[in-house]
């Protein structure tokens, strides 16, 4: 080989890398800066069509400005009713806020409750003070502090906002570090070497630090939306995949570099035989979370390209960095270990045993994980997707859940997050009359020209009213939403009103609604991008519908049991209505992709030894490295419940318990199983169907058993 030649196959990984290298130095960076683009107004992503979306636009006229609420609700100290002075004090203390930084509107006087045991106010603020929302909050908390004999605490849309970028504050390098610790550490125990983990979590980070700083660029110009969930969930998901793609190549280059001895060669080969794996799982996570763009919710559609962003950044530095890395180490990116000449790499004892089970009794394997699987997905049903209420929404006791529960305790459980009416104004009458006799509702009475409900003529704007409706029921509950759909009944019902019925319990049902919706429209859509994918991968029918069946198997079973822990051991009362379509998305794509790890060598093998024993030599091979692909994935995800929301830890669980679920039971016994007991049958209709000619395993089986 020529001088010149050497060379260049030495420059073109060392180039690679260095590439790599100044990526992250120029965009690493931007994984700390999302939070600057992101937004955690949960009703700005609510799809336009809807209902409470509409109420919101009509408000507008009814407002100089758009203001979300903060609640100050003081109680007593002891059991001594709130006196007049305090009322006066507290009355004080509001008005004083007027025209203060962060406040859009004069603030409600004290309101003394029927008991007399507390007093709410209400300061409505501006919408978009972002990172100065705490420091009003503050101010306001401070202020009504100063009432004598009693204790203030803030509940509302504000509270909670300042709670929920409380939660996500920070979550950039907290999350990140978690995520790469936990991987790094198994990585370490699982292949002994001192070199390797460090250069696939380098990996990993670097094609984050791409991902992110594309989805910087593209939320800074408005074309995507980003908010925490979106933010936290692409941290966990290039991690993941970076490392389950890295894997796989590793493990073909040790085989290849033990089977060759030159690490060139070794590499070439190494990448040549993991494309067309590696692009294909990739392609099913990439374009199931592109489906997500079907959703009405946006947040939702922000996370489609956002993941997909994600993943393709994840398979570039899988297929280009690493591989320079691997060609440049050579055997010492194993060290201590050493590679060996094996046509069985990775096949440990544990591997050549399972194999055996399977390649014995089949029938009996796969029947029986198909009994268990059968019976977790019957308790699937239990598992309620209804929303979680404020008191769940947090890990921890935030201090706007505890101010929700002691104003629910002495004023009606709305009040303060009314729903909004908007109605035509000559049959205003009629529908303050439906408003008031519909069950659920404490009050109604329209706006006046003050802005506040009662105490005047209507506002009329462009010929329409509003009316704030409190509602008996804590605004987040299921009795509150239940109230809405009649509310909406009944003053629909009024003839010529044209009314709109919105707020924040209405944007609840709403995203609720909407997110069923999702469901029904995205996750056959989904499954079909799967199929069509497997078709054209192993080039077959019969193989890629049982792929998609035990996926979709496995997600069911992996619901009902996340139905029976959420509700017996973690003691949630339902799930976030986003968190079941997450978790299919996350769960099928990415449980898919150790099918196919599996099910390309299982191809690969069986033109040379037929399916019988391809079933065998690919489960061997890819044992190990799957599974230890499968537990990295589900422990990255599992980093997620450092962010304190059930809607994180639901996720969480659910999707590192699937992922166990699906590369312990559906790729290591159900799958193999199957396909050895279908033999060629599970290639048809093409050509290695016909030319299989492996003998029908139901003699073999038999003759087994009666030994």
């Amino acid at each position: 080989m020529s001088a010149p030649v050497r060379k260049l196959r030495w420059a073109i990984p060392a180039l690679l890398v260095i590439v790599w290298l100044a990526v992250g130095g120029a965009f690493g960076p931007y994984a700390g800066k999302l939070g600057e683009v992101s937004s955690n107004d949960q009703a700005a992503f609510l799809p336009s069509s809807a209902e409470s979306t509409r109420v919101l636009d009509a408000q507008k006229a009814f407002n100089q400005e758009e203001t979300i609420p903060a609640i100050v609700v003081w109680t007593s100290s002891g059991d001594a009713p709130v006196s007049t002075a305090q009322r006066d004090a507290a009355t004080r203390a509001l008005a004083s806020l007027d025209g203060a930084p962060g406040v859009a509107a004069t603030p409600t006087p004290a309101l003394a409750s029927q008991d007399g045991q507390a007093m709410q106010g209400i300061v409505q603020l501006r919408p978009d003070l972002g990172e100065e929302l705490p420091e009003v909050l503050d101010r306001i908390r401070s202020t009504a502090g100063g009432v004598p004999g009693t204790q203030a605490q803030l509940a509302g849309p504000a509270a909670s906002q300042a709670d929920l970028s409380d939660a996500f504050a920070g979550i950039d390098g907290l999350l990140l570090g978690v995520a790469v610790a936990t991987v790094l550490v198994i990585l370490l125990l699982v292949y002994r070497s001192l070199i390797l983990p460090f250069a696939i979590i380098i990996g990993a980070v670097l094609a984050l630090a791409l991902a992110c700083a594309v989805v910087y660029v593209l939320a800074d110009h408005d074309l995507i939306r980003v908010d925490g969930q979106v933010q936290g969930i692409l941290f966990i998901l290039v991690i993941g995949a970076a490392t389950d793609y890295a894997l796989l190549l590793t493990a073909r280059f040790r085989e290849e570099l033990g089977a060759h001895g030159d690490r060139f060669t070794a590499g070439r080969v190494a990448v040549r035989r993991c494309l067309g794996a590696v692009v294909a799982s990739a392609a099913t996570v990439a374009l199931g979370l592109l489906a997500l763009l079907l959703s009405g919710l946006t947040n939702n559609q922000a996370l489609g390209p956002v993941g997909a962003i994600g993943i393709l950044c994840a398979v570039i530095s899988t297929l280009t960095f690493l591989p320079g890395v691997l060609i440049l180490l050579g055997r010492a990116a194993y060290w201590p270990t050493k590679p060996k000449a094996t046509g069985q790499a990775g096949g440990h004892g544990v591997w050549r045993r399972v194999a055996a089970l399977v390649d014995r009794a089949p029938r009996r394997v796969w029947a029986g994980t198909l009994v268990v699987l059968l019976a977790g997905a019957a308790f699937a049903p239990m598992l309620k997707s209804s929303g979680v209420p404020l008191e769940e929404t947090f890990v921890n006791d935030a201090p706007s859940v505890s101010a929700q529960r002691t104003l629910a305790e002495h004023f009606p459980a709305g009040s303060g997050q009314p729903a909004v009416i908007i109605a035509g104004a000559d049959r205003a009458g009629a529908v303050l009359a439906a408003a008031n006799a519909t069950g659920g509702v404490a009050s109604a009475a329209p706006v006046t020209a003050s802005g506040r409900p009662g105490g005047g003529p209507p506002l009329v704007v462009d010929g329409r009213v509003r009316i704030d409706a409190t509602l008996t029921a804590a605004p987040d509950s299921d009795p509150a939403k239940r109230t809405v759909e009649r509310l909406r009944a009944a003053v629909h019902a009024v003839p010529g009103a044209d009314a709109l019925v919105g707020g924040y319990t209405a944007q609840q049902y709403d995203t609720q609604a909407t997110a069923e919706r999702d469901r029904l429209l995205i996750i056959p859509v989904v499954l079909l991008i799967i199929l069509l994918i497997l078709i054209g991968l192993l080039r077959s029918l019969v193989t890629p519908v049982l792929l998609v069946a035990t996926v979709g198997l496995n997600f069911l079973a992996t619901l009902g049991i996340s139905a029976l822990v959420f509700t017996y051991l973690f003691g949630f009362t339902g799930t976030d209505a986003s968190v079941p379509l997450y978790g299919f998305v996350f769960l099928v794509a990415l449980g898919v992709d150790y099918n196919i790890f599996l099910m390309t060598r299982v191809r690969e093998e069986s033109v040379r030894h037929g399916t019988r024993e391809g079933v065998r030599r690919g489960l061997v091979s890819t044992g190990g490295v799957i599974t230890s692909a499968g537990v990295v994935l589900a422990a990255t995800f599992a980093a997620l419940i450092v962010i304190p929301l059930a809607f994180m830890a639901q996720l969480a669980f659910i999707v590192a318990f699937g992922v166990l679920l699906d590369t312990l039971v559906v790729r290591s016994l159900l799958v193999p199983a199957l396909i050895r007991d279908l033999g060629s049958k599970s290639w048809w209709p093409g050509p290695l169907a016909r030319a299989d000619r492996t003998p029908d395993p139901a003699p073999q089986e038999q003759a087994s058993a009666r030994h």
